[in-house]
């Protein structure tokens, strides 16, 4: 049987235009524009979440943005007429947890040369970057990015965060984690000393909801 596989989609909807969305657990960051799904109306920086179909449709200036989804499908959808969807990043979640499962969504911000510690997550996720730059070690390598860059981490590898020193960072990121953690935080620092040291880094909830694991 395989892995579950978290995707990250980068949509672009014309000025009305619309897209129907199969049931999945998913997240959807507003990166620009105007949307409308169900009675909800979202703009820059709003999100939604849920499980069930849905229809998103773009406001009158159109709209972009980020479509976090959960599935168990190795084949991409089908291209939707007028709407421009990209595939950012894909990965199949080897180290997803055992048991009930959570989909969390939020963001991560870093004033100017502020660093996460030694690190990991009780669970994998996929980041991207929404704004400033930030350099990730894992695995004995570095890499940066710049704003739309997306990247994923397994859960249990340690990862060090050090985001640009001339201008504020932050990420958009969706995990699969434990359904015990819903309301609890996923981070386990490496160190024993980091553990106490200040926190400059802020963090915005958007989704945290039970999810109902995908079956191959």
């Amino acid at each position: 049987m395989g892995y579950p596989i978290l995707r990250l989609w980068e949509d672009i909807l014309p000025d009305g235009a619309s897209v129907a969305l199969p049931p999945l657990p998913r997240m959807i960051f507003v990166v620009h524009g105007a949307l409308t799904i169900g009675d909800r109306s979202l703009s820059d920086g709003e999100t939604w979440h849920g499980e069930c179909e849905v229809v998103a449709r773009a406001g009158n200036s159109g709209v972009s943005i980020w479509r976090w989804e959960l599935t168990c499908e190795l084949t991409s959808p089908a291209a939707r007429a007028a709407v421009s969807s990209r595939e950012k990043l894909s990965a199949e979640l080897r180290t997803i947890p055992d048991g009930d499962l959570a989909l969390r969504g939020d963001s991560v911000a870093f004033p100017p040369g502020s660093c996460a510690y030694l690190h990991r997550h009780q669970g994998p996720g996929i980041r991207c970057l929404f704004e400033g730059g930030i350099r990730v070690d894992t695995h004995g390598a570095s890499t940066s990015y710049g704003p739309g860059g997306a990247w994923y981490e397994s859960g249990p590898d340690p990862v060090f965060a050090q985001a640009a020193s001339d201008r504020p960072s932050r990420f958009v990121r969706v995990m699969i984690l434990p359904r015990a953690l819903l309301g609890k935080s996923s981070i386990q620092y490496v160190n024993d000393a980091d553990r106490n040291k200040p926190r400059a880094q802020q963090y915005k909830i958007f989704a945290d909801f039970p999810i109902v694991r995908p079956i191959a």
